[in-house]
């Protein structure tokens, strides 16, 4: 097989990895954030239930997790069953979405009780204080560990192919099998080019940031 059409089902093959890491992004963000808000809520029983399911998403592995969904509802006698890319996407939102929201959580406690304090004397309401007082002070604190969370995240994509979404690498073994082992090692350059596009978009966030430095 000439080497042209290998790397054209390798792109193929990767487009399914960037279509599960733009979906987990889309709602893993957001729903992060929501979560993030549950487990540093003043009613005691929803931050317990919030900070024991983010304790039982982040302990377990996230291969389990794409595993149980997958086949969760037929082992529970459910006569449905979801698709293998939205059992993927499902999967990763949960999963990164809890790991967002202790990043977020992490942020937002951080930042000085008397900036909310001041914010209340000048009469501002609590959304008010957090999109004009906190939140971008919590972006700036971010930005480094939610990049290295987002840099993982193009890597376990490759996590998909337990339930047979074929993507990059599950492309590559199939040549493999087929005797060709170079596309299994080519598949390195996808990833690390990706991952060389997050780190300059990162870097280039942080320095845009930079007016926060005390």
């Amino acid at each position: 097989m000439e080497p042209s059409v290998i790397f054209s089902k390798l792109f193929e093959a990767f487009g399914l990895n960037c279509e599960l890491f733009f979906a987990t992004l889309a709602f893993a963000l957001p729903l992060g954030l929501i979560i993030a808000f549950g487990s540093m809520s003043a009613f005691k029983p929803l931050k317990f239930l919030v900070r024991t399911f983010v304790w039982i998403i982040r302990g377990t592995p996230l291969m389990l997790q794409i595993i149980v969904i997958f086949y969760g509802p037929g082992l529970l006698g459910l006569d449905f069953a979801f698709p293998r890319m939205t059992a993927a996407i499902i999967a990763f939102i949960i999963n990164y979405a809890c790991y967002f929201s202790e990043i977020y959580r992490g942020g937002i406690e951080v930042i000085p009780r008397g900036q909310y304090e001041a914010g209340q004397v000048l009469g501002m309401t609590k959304p008010q204080i957090f999109f004009k007082v906190t939140l971008l002070q919590v972006i700036k604190r971010i930005v480094p560990p939610m990049g290295n969370e987002i840099i993982t995240l193009i890597k376990d994509t490759a996590l998909a192919n337990i339930i047979a979404n074929k993507e990059i690498i599950m492309m590559s073994k199939e040549f493999a099998t087929k005797g060709l082992i170079w596309p299994l090692f080519s598949t390195a350059i996808f990833f690390l080019l990706f991952c060389g596009i997050l780190t300059l978009l990162f870097g280039y966030i942080e320095r845009k940031l930079d007016y926060f430095r005390a």
